[in-house]
């Protein structure tokens, strides 16, 4: 297949269309339902709790985000040493993903200060989802991906409704923060809504990845879902590895 090079309009649009929300896995056994049933469960929390304050939001959440490749790659880590094998390219995968969702945390923590009550919710959340989340990877490797991947991909329909809260001029349109052009080396006139866009397609790739684990695991043909592109951030740690 030969690679397209795309000037930085068509590189946003493709980011728009590649992140699609409709993109859904769709529930097989006890074990997907459980996990879907689970993050519909958190996405009532979180709508009533934060509503419609996106960037907020985006603080918390990703805070809990982060969590599970870190968890992932420690327990594959574990359990490669074990047996012995290779952990053919999970590990260092699972490890990104943790980075990738604790740069978006720095990235919001520049556009909307936390108040010190969602920094007590942080506190709480990632304790309890921490040690849930290991547990879940302990009994269930499949499940526990496989929340991910549904996670992920609520994540993806956040970030298109904050897009679009910014689009109709509900959320402000500010210069993206200076962390986050450096990350993703974006132009130094990059916005906000280059930053969600940034974000989104991260989250849509996380979804992948973690949809095509859980199948792996569970023994499945891969979800017949096309797959996010690579992020350009990653295939540069990816070649490093």
């Amino acid at each position: 297949m030969v690679n397209k090079i795309l000037a930085p309009d068509d590189r946003a649009l493709d980011e728009e269309k590649d992140a699609e929300p409709v993109i859904h896995h769709e529930p097989k056994g006890f074990s997907d339902r459980f996990a879907l049933g689970f993050t519909k469960l958190l996405r009532v929390c979180a709508d009533t709790f934060f509503a419609k304050r996106y960037g907020h939001r985006a603080i918390v959440l990703e805070t809990v985000a982060a969590v599970p490749g870190m968890v992932g790659a420690t327990l594959q880590h574990l359990r490669c040493l074990r047996e012995m094998r290779d952990d053919e390219g999970w590990i260092r995968t699972l490890m990104e993903e943790a980075e990738n969702e604790r740069m978006h945390l720095m990235t919001f923590i520049a556009v909307a200060q936390p108040t010190w009550f969602e920094r007590l919710v942080v506190q709480l959340a990632q304790a309890v989802f921490y040690i849930g989340f290991f547990l879940l990877y302990l009994i269930s490797s499949r499940t526990a991906h496989r929340v991910v991947g549904y996670f992920e991909e609520e994540a993806v329909i956040s970030y298109t409704l904050y897009l679009k809260e910014i689009d109709e001029g509900r959320s402000p349109n500010v210069p993206a923060p200076a962390i986050a052009i450096h990350y993703w080396k974006m132009p130094a006139d990059a916005t906000l809504r280059d930053v969600v866009l940034k974000v989104r397609a991260d989250e849509a790739h996380h979804r992948d990845v973690n949809h095509g684990f859980a199948s792996t695991l569970a023994k499945l043909p891969p979800s017949p879902v096309p797959s996010a592109p690579y992020p350009p951030h990653a295939t540069e740690l990816r070649g490093a590895a």
